[in-house]
């Protein structure tokens, strides 16, 4: 046995065997740094008349990740070789190559294993082309390599979704040989011997599953799969891709793959995920806690109030395998809200997105009781009560006189004064704020509210809790709203006006949709109820007229069936009101003013615009640590299309200079705060 090589690429001769190690630290990723050593090692491999297969495997926690995300777009990426021309010398090698694949092995990492002539993995391998969630496509043979192994229709599935799958579906799909439950080396090795001397066959040579597709009934699968890409680029371009798998030569069908791909990596809308997908990472760094502060241990989780939000809660952490108490005031609100966690769960198990097996297992996990005391053993306690700060404090003070030392207590309030809710204790260091969003067991964000008094192992270990429940946690100061429902409000101040001046909920909505968002401000105030905004309006001692008439007239929305919008029985379609109509024209009238049609230019106007305008506010008073922590919050929690990164991002492209000027037109017209440059805003846009 002999080892030679780079510190990124080793070779171990086993008899005519090479075994090709690649050791690139973090994920071996595909970055120059590594390519020219293995481009390197499989040349002189090539030519070597001694070895006669190569198995290639990789060091660490998995096979490779993908391509260098930090080297997108530049000309780093473009030096030789390129991730295209090692696939090509791994396919066109005159001697069997062999993949050995843990761990992941995605997006370009996958495109070099799919380039081998045989695939092993072990039960625990994860494989897939996540660039679609980059605002990319495969741009090194994936979309043309892929549906020769698995078929054209797995593949779309797999490309437009993103999603890895395990070895045991690899396996029955036909992009991995073999999965192996012993020596992953060994029996690459093992399989690669066995190829010395037979017949090789490049994938992108075999055709038997591009035959006879129906090529009607495939377009229907993208026209379903694209339906709601609400304008990204990267779905549709990836989906003709692999329709061109079918209908073209691979050389040409390759090629039309990589021009897409260069199409996309030099947008605006791969710039915005790529900017998400970095953020997401940065979100977890906080610049005064030290990485040598560690997490408490997180055993048992106690929730206090079964409802809507308290239910979501404690199937997030069951989802994460946490024990959860549930306490109730009464029996009757305990089995409700049992009832509805099950609901839930079986409402999973019919879509087929979770087993029976599962959801029994996920049941066991929570529990409810009556009396606080069930939580005395819990190490961490979630407040989910009514959205009422004396309620809450009430709440607070009972959970300290019950919780052990040591127990984290949170409180799911969406805008109420942590240091309010903490001081009704004498334990203010473990108290902090965990905002989740509705639903709680689907939506990602979790948004940390860090108390003046907050502890920094509890920042860390919400942290620490928000990735184990699969969550994206951001750390937010103090402040009414935190970060996410601040800037919602600061958006939110023109609605009244806008509807008085000649706008309809319908007209703000759309715009609101045309810009990328699912729904407009009015469908998602009669989603989540106008009695929320409303009671928290009262306690600022706010108004909105035509908002405040209809709540005092009993229509809170959706579930009323009357709200801005209409709702037919069992319907959540929004349709128009007449009766409400009219009242936005009496109000205009009363006013004395003259409505008129607004454009959708001017809606985004005077209402982005001073939501970004609180963001930089938000930044100027250290409540987000950074720009890119509002771009996740408002992606994650509010629907901000990721396609134009954030509002914080968006900025940029709109321009801050041309949001500047828009800002003191408004404000001059208005002499509302809302539209007063922040300074930080005025400062960037000045900038060269």
């Amino acid at each position: 046995m002999t080892v030679v090589g780079s510190e990124a690429v080793r070779i171990e001769r086993r008899d005519t065997v090479a075994v090709v190690t690649i050791d690139h630290p973090p994920v071996n990723a595909l970055g120059f740094a590594l390519r020219e050593p293995l481009g390197q090692a499989l040349e002189a491999l090539r030519d070597d008349t001694g070895v006669e297969a190569i198995v290639l495997t990789c060091a660490g926690r998995g096979f490779i990740a993908g391509a260098d995300i930090a080297e997108f777009g530049t000309p780093r990426s473009r030096q030789s070789p390129t991730i295209n021309e090692l696939c090509d010398m791994l396919e066109m090698m005159p001697k069997p190559v062999v993949a050995a694949i843990h761990g992941a092995a995605l997006g370009g990492g996958l495109e070099i294993a799919l380039c081998c002539h045989h695939r092993v993995a072990t039960a625990a391998a994860s494989l897939g082309l996540p660039e679609v969630k980059l605002g990319l496509l495969p741009g090194a043979g994936g979309t043309v390599r892929l549906p020769r192994l698995v078929g054209p229709e797995k593949a779309l599935a797999m490309i437009l979704s993103g999603a890895p799958v395990k070895a045991e579906e690899a396996l029955a799909i036909g992009l991995v040989d073999a999965v192996s439950d012993g020596d992953l080396v060994a029996e690459a090795v093992s399989l690669a011997r066995s190829r010395i001397g037979a017949a090789l066959a490049p994938v992108r040579d075999r055709e038997d599953k591009l035959r006879g597709v129906d090529l009607v009934a495939f377009d229907k699968l993208v026209a379903d799969a694209t339906a709601k890409s609400r304008g990204l680029e990267a779905p549709v371009a990836a989906a003709q891709a692999v329709r061109n798998a079918l209908t073209m030569r691979f050389a040409e069908a390759q090629k039309a793959e990589r021009e897409a791909f260069l199409r996309l990596v030099n947008g605006d809308q791969s710039r915005a995920q790529r900017h998400l997908f970095l953020a997401e990472r940065e979100a977890a760094k906080l610049p005064d806690i030290g990485r040598d502060v560690q997490p408490r241990d997180i055993r048992r989780v106690g929730v206090v109030g079964g409802g809507t939000m308290g239910g979501g809660i404690a199937m997030a952490f069951a989802n994460g395998g946490l024990p959860v108490t549930i306490v109730e005031m009464s029996e009757a609100a305990l089995s409700r809200g049992l009832a509805n966690i099950e609901k839930n769960y079986a409402a999973s198990v019919a879509r087929g997105s979770l087993s029976e097996a599962v959801k029994a297992e996920r049941m066991t996990l929570i529990s409810g009781a009556l009396d606080y005391a069930a939580l005395s053993d819990c190490d961490l306690i979630v407040e989910a009560v009514f959205e009422d700060i004396d309620v809450k404090q009430q709440v607070f003070a009972r959970l300290d006189s019950i919780a052990k030392p040591g127990a984290i207590l949170a409180t799911n309030t969406s805008y109420l004064d942590v240091n309010r809710i903490a001081a009704s204790t004498g334990r203010s260091p473990d108290v902090l704020g965990l905002h989740f969003f509705s639903p709680a067991h689907v939506m990602k964000l979790l948004e940390i509210v860090r108390a003046d008094e907050t502890a920094p192992d509890v920042v860390v270990t919400a942290l620490a809790l928000a990735r184990r429940i699969g969550k994206i946690g951001v750390v937010a100061g103090m402040c009414h709203g935190f970060i996410g429902n601040r800037m919602l409000a600061a958006r939110g101040v023109e609605n009244e006006d806008l509807l008085a001046e000649g706008a309809t909920p319908a007209s703000v909505d759309a715009a609101f949709r045309d810009f990328g968002f699912p729904m407009g401000p009015f469908e998602m105030g009669d989603l989540a109820g106008l009695d929320i905004a409303w009671r928290n309006r009262k306690s600022l001692g706010r108004v909105a007229p035509v908002a405040d008439a209809l709540c005092e007239a009993g229509r809170f929305g959706q579930k009323t069936g009357r709200g801005f919008y209409l709702y037919e029985p069992g319907s959540r379609t929004p349709k128009d009101d007449p009766e409400v109509l009219s009242q936005i024209e009496a109000a205009a009238q009363a006013r004395g003013i003259a409505r008129r049609e607004i454009a959708a230019g001017e809606i985004i106007e005077r209402t982005l615009y001073p939501m970004i305008n609180e963001g930089f506010r938000i930044l100027e008073e250290k409540i987000a640590a950074r720009a890119s922590d509002i771009d996740i919050v408002w992606t994650n929690g509010y629907g901000f299309p990721i396609g134009k990164g954030g509002p914080m991002f968006w900025a940029h492209l709109a321009g801050l200079g041309e949001i500047v000027e828009r800002l003191e037109y408004w404000h001059g017209r208005t002499g509302k705060d809302v539209f007063k440059p922040a300074r930080m805003l005025r400062e960037a846009a000045a900038k060269p």
